[in-house]
């Protein structure tokens, strides 16, 4: 495979495997930086509104969400975490291989394994009405911070594989 150098890093990364890594990065940034908008302001301002306004609006943007722009988004970048990871054990013993599991390990944590274990039975619930506004806010929020901070961490773990390999 051709090689090349990444700039700032250390060594030669095949083109395929620099490829994967930034696609990966880039994509766990991404993941990050929506749920980071969710963080900073976005549940300030639906909290500010009358419980009733506040539900309705999460509900039609938990709608909204279902649709391609963040499923693909939120699938995709979980795909590429396995191949990751599957390359990382694969390639254990070479430069950036624990960085690169660690990376996408943390990323497929906050994107998959918060989202389906916390914030989608919260969405269910408000969407059935068997939760209170105060109270799904109070669940909600903090594991929207907590994937905040995994896709992050995995985004700049996965940077760090990028240049740890050879």
């Amino acid at each position: 495979m051709d090689q090349l150098t990444a700039p700032g890093c250390h060594g030669d990364m095949t083109r395929a495997w620099d490829a994967l890594t930034a696609a990966t990065a880039l994509g766990s940034g991404l993941l990050a930086g929506v749920f980071f908008a969710f963080s900073a302001f976005v549940m300030s301002g639906l909290r500010r509104l009358p419980d009733p306004a506040g539900a309705a609006a999460m509900r039609s943007i938990n709608l909204t969400a279902q649709r391609p722009p963040l499923m693909l988004a939120l699938f995709g970048v979980s795909a590429l975490c396995v191949v990751m990871i599957a390359r990382a054990a694969l390639t254990w013993s070479q430069p950036g291989a624990g960085w690169s599991l660690a990376g996408a390990v943390l990323t497929l944590a906050g994107a998959l394994g918060v989202t389906a274990a916390i914030n989608v039975p919260l969405n269910d619930r408000l969407d059935a009405g068997t939760i209170p506004w105060p109270d799904y806010l109070a669940a909600w929020n903090p594991a929207n911070h907590a994937r905040t901070i995994l896709c992050l961490a995995g985004c700049a773990l996965l940077l760090v594989a990028a240049c740890r390999r050879r």
